[in-house]
């Protein structure tokens, strides 16, 4: 098993890419801590890796990525416990439907900058330090081909991924000395609870069709397609790969 003996936090892993990252890491033997604050669908998510005969250790906490002091609690109350986290999914993600730029508020924008951006912040202060302690750990954020491609009417959310995206890359540089890797993955636009925000309506055949001709492989990503990323990135397989940002897109961004 690919992830056998390591321990890996994911965030927004109630649903979506985070909640099959989390099935697929299970699936290779990475124990489990498992955040969002959609603590039902936590359950879920432990329910149906439990469900599968998986015997690896699973914590779920609820927490807002985008507060730095809950932030720094949890990662304070792994690793006092005696837990160790080898590596780490920033998953958790927002958008703001698909509109003008003038019509986004403040306050809109700002919840989106805070948990796509800050939440990577939050947990770089939050796990820095325990990483230099043991030698080294493994940080994969989750981007978006929107930071290098942009759609019209998702202006605040691209600029977003742009950030992350330039984070990324700055992280790997500056903790390389440190033996902490810092990857991305940009998928292009899948089927997850920001779908209809992404298309600003609901999702029908004729707005699916507008995204879909953008792609050259003519299908929306898939938690699966995010997942087998991720899983390579996190495994020793990417021993020698950080800064990089893995487009998971069906050519989107060719």
């Amino acid at each position: 098993m690919r992830l056998n003996g390591k321990t890996a936090l994911i965030t927004g892993a109630a649903s979506g890419f985070g909640k099959e990252i989390a099935i697929r890491f299970a699936k290779e033997g990475s124990n489990l801590i498992l955040t969002d604050l959609n603590e039902e669908g936590l359950h879920q998510t432990r329910q149906e890796i439990e469900s599968s005969g998986s015997r690896v250790s699973i914590d779920l906490y609820k927490n807002d990525v985008s507060d730095f002091e809950d932030v720094q609690n949890l990662i304070h109350t792994v690793f006092s416990s005696g837990a160790v986290i080898n590596i780490l999914v920033n998953n958790a993600g927002w958008s703001h439907s698909n509109q003008p730029l003038l019509d986004v508020d403040h306050d809109t924008f700002r919840k989106v900058f805070e948990i796509n951006v800050f939440s990577i912040y939050n947990f770089t202060q939050a796990i820095v330090p325990h990483w230099r302690n043991l030698g080294g750990g493994t940080m994969i954020n989750i981007s978006s081909t929107a930071g290098f491609r942009p759609r019209p009417g998702l202006t605040w959310y691209n600029s977003t991924k742009g950030a992350v995206n330039t984070m990324t890359k700055s992280l790997a540089v500056e903790l390389a000395p440190d033996n902490i890797r810092v990857c991305g993955i940009a998928p292009v636009i899948g089927k997850t609870g920001l779908t209809e925000a992404f298309m600003g309506g609901p999702d029908t055949p004729e707005s699916r069709k507008k995204f879909l001709d953008s792609i050259p492989l003519g299908r929306f990503s898939t938690p699966s397609d995010i997942a087998s990323a991720a899983l390579f990135l996190s495994s020793d397989e990417a021993d020698f790969i950080t800064g990089s940002i893995l487009e998971v897109d069906g050519g989107r961004c060719i």
